[in-house]
């Protein structure tokens, strides 16, 4: 009930207020764009009311209800396992549900970071082209160039966790998040000293709040005997990492071929003639004329990344072998699937209508970009 009235209560906001919202708002024209966001909110407000709408612990395993068919009673209780129970006991449904808490603070986030890494390096390069260009270039290529799965085993392996590398991955890529909203606020409020130093200040501050207790696990807080606001277990480290270091050569190809495009349209002259400078014109001037395909390819890249993830946990690469992972749920019932389908089934059809969902918004949404 609270997914029914929170989608209905966003449907009802957002269609009343469309001619408002830009491109969001006329996204409700057309039908492929309104069922691919109409799926993907679904899954948003499962995950938020996940708490709500579990009928059991998702780890709790139950003997008496191994394999149980779907709607079985649990004794002594007025409650059922509305799917079935799975080879441990535990509630399918309950699992499903939680597992899209596990997607949806993954894949979103990843996916965000790697734009910030893409948008940070793909702009200097498409704008400046040359030696930079270059270097660039063959750096993004050469991780390209890596199968996307083997690139992913790898750097999730336990082999490798124990290296290090995947920690100083972190530290590298997690400073451009840092970089992007700096520069954002130096280059916007640059003759503006009192507000460039305010916004640049906090962006330094809570940055490099976040920048320890995330690649580090070193929350300042912890100092104080606090809880850590900030804190990334290892294992997550390990897949949130390789999740943006394989979709942030994407987004930097594709940020620099829409800049070497725009840098050559008369809104740039423009800005340039006024003595804008260089950082100015790629955030403030070029960027917000390619957020169209942007944010096309940021939804897209949200389903792509979600079958990753569900793939690591299909091979058993996932959070904890214990999560309600989807790709780990599903590895689990497949070896039954033939005598209970109801274990796999569930969770293989959250993840294919979470992805579909995604590529119909991101189909709704290159429609509309089209008109602008």
């Amino acid at each position: 009930m609270p997914v029914w009235i929170a989608m209905a209560l966003t449907f009802s906001v957002s269609y009343y207020f469309r001619d408002k919202l830009g491109l969001y708002g006329r996204l409700f024209d057309t039908y492929t764009g309104s069922i691919g966001f109409a799926l993907v909110i679904f899954w948003l407000f499962t995950a938020i009311f996940a708490d709500l709408i579990i009928t059991f612990d998702p780890i709790d395993q139950l003997s008496g209800m191994r394999k149980k068919i779907p709607g079985a009673l649990v004794p002594e209780t007025f409650n059922a396992y509305l799917l079935g129970g799975d080879l441990m006991g535990r509630d399918v449904f309950s699992r499903m549900v939680m597992g899209s808490r596990i997607v949806l603070s993954i894949a979103p986030a990843a996916t965000i970071f790697a734009f910030m890494v893409g948008i940070t390096l793909g702009l200097p390069a498409g704008f400046y082209g040359k030696r930079l260009d270059t270097i660039l270039s063959f750096i993004a290529n050469l991780v390209l160039a890596f199968p996307v799965i083997l690139l992913f085993y790898l750097l999730v392996n336990p082999a490798i966790r124990s290296t290090g590398i995947p920690v100083v991955i972190a530290a590298v890529l997690f400073l451009f998040p840092i970089i992007f909203f700096a520069v954002l606020f130096q280059s916007r409020y640059y003759v503006q000293a009192n507000k460039r130093n305010i916004y640049v200040g906090l962006t330094l501050l809570l940055g490099f709040w976040a920048y320890s207790g995330l690649a580090f696990n070193q929350d300042p807080l912890q100092l104080l005997g606090l809880e850590p606001i900030f804190y990334m277990d290892p294992n997550l480290l390990n897949i949130f990492v390789s999740v943006v270091f394989v979709n942030a050569p994407t987004v930097f190809r594709i940020v620099r071929g829409l800049t070497m495009d725009l840098k050559t349209r008369d809104y740039v002259a423009a800005a340039q003639t006024r003595g804008e400078g260089a950082w100015f014109v790629m955030l403030w001037e070029i960027l917000p004329n390619a957020r169209g395909p942007l944010i096309v390819d940021f939804c897209l890249r949200i389903g792509y990344t979600t079958i990753l993830l569900g793939t690591l946990g299909f091979f058993g690469l996932g959070v904890s072998p214990e999560s309600p992972d989807w790709g780990m749920t599903i590895n689990e019932g497949r070896k039954l699937l033939a005598y209970f389908p109801h274990m796999a089934i569930p969770p293989a059809l959250a993840l294919l209508s979470l992805v579909l969902g995604l590529n119909l918004l991101g189909d709704g949404l290159r429609e509309q970009s089209l008109k602008d």
